[in-house]
């Protein structure tokens, strides 16, 4: 992509991503993704209701009445985002593919990110873990992560999501909130599922196109499989072929969608022709 270009699409996904994030995710954001703990805020005077077990004995002392310790929640939070990058986001039939849509959609909860002042980083995987972004906070970070996404070319076009999930386990030492963005087109990933959701919050946003969940009757089409480069022609004008593909999408969607369950990981499907606004306002608001 040429500089220019990549300027234009970065400034183009800014301008629409600060106004949603602004405007529309502010407040859900900020109560679905809430701190980890308790920080010391202040000391007041005690009033009748406190907790006696909140009293500052030292200050009660000193000043010879009581004296309470007040605590607030910890608000910054770290976010990571796991975001695929494998070959199957190139693929698209409506409005846009589903690498632009997830790289849309990276750029809006990175700017509700650092407007409650959290530090955002990113995980792009195909088969591997393609890069590592660390967490950090401000605007000049956001604008290099969206610069990225826009113009990131994996080495590899498999898709292995236990990778990426083993990575962020060990390489964030303290608890964050983590949103995987996929399509999900992976082998088995359960078991590092579970790990990293105990020492992690996981988030699944299910990224996936309307002509993946049911075939055209079109005639005779050569499909290309774009993490393998391998082709078949597939005769679409026949209703039982047509049938067998939608049950395929189906059971592999509730397969995905039970193990997302067994491990208690909030999740929201998103497809590339539709506004991503209400399920992503509906996930948080669930939260």
């Amino acid at each position: 992509m040429e500089a220019s270009d990549l300027i234009r699409k970065v400034r183009k996904i800014e301008i629409k991503s600060r106004g949603l994030s602004s405007n529309v995710f502010a407040g859900e954001y900020h109560s679905a993704f809430k701190g980890h703990g308790m920080a010391f805020s202040e000391v007041r005077e005690y009033q009748v209701g406190d907790d006696i077990r909140s009293i500052d004995w030292n200050v009660t002392a000193r000043f010879n009445r009581p004296f309470v310790k007040v605590f607030e929640e910890e608000r910054e939070l770290t976010v990571m985002l796991l975001i695929d990058v494998s070959g199957s986001g190139q693929f698209g039939t409506r409005a846009k593919l589903k690498n632009e849509l997830i790289a849309e959609i990276a750029a809006v909860l990175s700017f509700s990110a650092i407007q409650n002042n959290d530090k955002i980083g990113v995980i792009m995987f195909s088969d591997k873990v393609e890069k590592f972004i660390s967490p950090k906070k401000g605007s000049k970070h956001i604008l290099r992560i969206i610069s990225e996404l826009l113009n990131f070319k994996a080495e590899d076009k498999k898709t292995n999501l236990s990778e990426a999930l083993r990575y962020l386990t060990n390489a964030i030492k303290k608890r964050c909130t983590a949103f995987i963005i996929s399509d999900f087109m992976s082998p088995d990933f359960e078991d590092a599922l579970k790990i990293a959701n105990n020492k992690h919050d996981l988030v699944a946003l299910k990224v996936y196109d309307e002509r993946e969940t049911k075939l055209p009757s079109i005639g005779l089409v050569r499909f290309v499989d774009a993490e393998t480069d391998s082709m078949q022609l597939v005769d679409t004008s026949d209703p039982n072929v047509r049938k067998h593909y939608e049950m395929y999408w189906d059971e592999r969607n509730k397969r995905i969608d039970e193990v997302l369950g067994k491990c208690g990981i909030d999740s929201v499907n998103i497809r590339t022709d539709e506004d991503y606004v209400k399920p992503l306002i509906n996930l948080f608001k669930q939260r």
